[in-house]
């Protein structure tokens, strides 16, 4: 049997939490403009209006 709506809406949740996390500890590791530059654009493509700083 499937998943209901809202038990799918909450593990895309978690999934983009941790995703998130991961991408603002690389973030923070990273010392050229044009790595920090590659994360933002792949976190802005996984929430929108994520913040890093």
């Amino acid at each position: 049997m499937g998943r209901i709506e809202r038990s799918r809406e909450l593990a895309r949740r978690r999934t983009r939490r941790k995703k998130l996390k991961k991408l603002r500890t690389k973030f923070a590791e990273a010392t050229s403009d044009a790595d920090k530059q590659l994360i933002v654009e792949k976190v802005q493509r996984v929430s929108q209006f994520a913040n890093l700083e």
